[in-house]
């Protein structure tokens, strides 16, 4: 889940050619209301057995930065006791976005298979740019700070995510690739998205099908496409994250939807 949310990480930008930069940090919120909240059941495969791995959630509530209106959301993973002996993850992320879904404040403090830290990143804007302020704690205390200036937009992997849901992909290509920035504590690095195109997925829990649409988040190690992320999200309005498949070092992490409560529309990707 260190990805994930990831997310889902969909973008309502203009872009143009068969590989799209973003090109702004301003878009209009379509898919979601503050007081959404969904939880997530968590599944690692271990020697060819898939095992209970623990429980997300994530809501959003309407909040204000700097004295305007806002949006705070929050992604807090927990991995199960039985996970916890071989990899125990205790992630709390939260975000401040502006309602036009431009990032305000990025923080995640984690714990995940015994590395301690800490990542905060301040955003504002002037004369067409972007500034970042960025500030890493590591498990014995250490701090470290920087500052970091664009003329692109920069994301977080929860601004991201929020953002993600009102995009649209009626003009996207199966395949085609998407870049864009995204920072932490202590870097920014440029990450690639594939949108792999539409597929129906059955919840095993409950039996309901899904129409969605099918996203990766790639890296690029030695030249080589690797894949980090693969995420489904509901064909509809809300754009809701229903099913990720997370390859991590040590085996493969999965996240099912689990239950979904103040939604902003009514959910017409279920398949009859």
């Amino acid at each position: 889940m260190k990805y994930l949310t990831c997310t889902a990480i969909l973008l309502a930008l203009a872009f143009s050619g068969s590989e799209r930069t973003l090109a702004q940090c301003a878009t209009e919120n379509t898919a979601f209301n503050a007081g959404e909240e969904l939880s997530y059941s968590l599944f690692f495969n271990w020697k060819f057995i898939w095992l209970s791995a623990g429980t997300a959630t994530m809501d959003v509530v309407q909040t204000k930065w700097e004295g305007k209106p806002a949006y705070k959301g929050h992604l807090i993973t927990r991995t199960s006791e039985r996970l916890d002996r071989f990899f125990m993850m205790r992630d709390t992320i939260k975000c401040i976005v502006a309602e036009d879904m431009t990032p305000l404040y990025y923080k995640k403090g984690a714990n995940e298979g015994g590395r301690y830290y800490v990542d905060e990143v301040w955003y504002s804007y002037q004369d067409g740019s972007t500034h970042l302020r960025q500030r890493y704690q590591n498990r014995e205390g250490i701090v470290t700070e920087r500052t970091y200036d664009s003329p692109k937009c920069i994301f977080d992997m929860m601004s991201m995510l929020l953002r993600a849901r009102s995009f649209q992909v009626e003009n996207i290509r199966k395949g085609e690739k998407m870049h864009f920035p995204m920072a932490d504590g202590h870097k920014v690095e440029d990450i690639t998205l594939i949108y792999r195109g539409r597929e129906n997925f059955k919840m095993k829990s409950t039996g309901i099908t899904y129409r969605c649409l099918v996203f990766s988040l790639v890296e690029y190690p030695a030249g080589k496409e690797k894949e980090v992320i693969t995420f489904y999200i509901t064909d509809d309005e809300n754009h809701i994250p229903v099913r990720l498949d997370l390859f991590l070092r040590f085996g493969v992490a999965k996240a099912y939807l689990s239950k979904s409560k103040g939604l902003r529309h009514e959910c017409t990707s279920i398949v009859k």
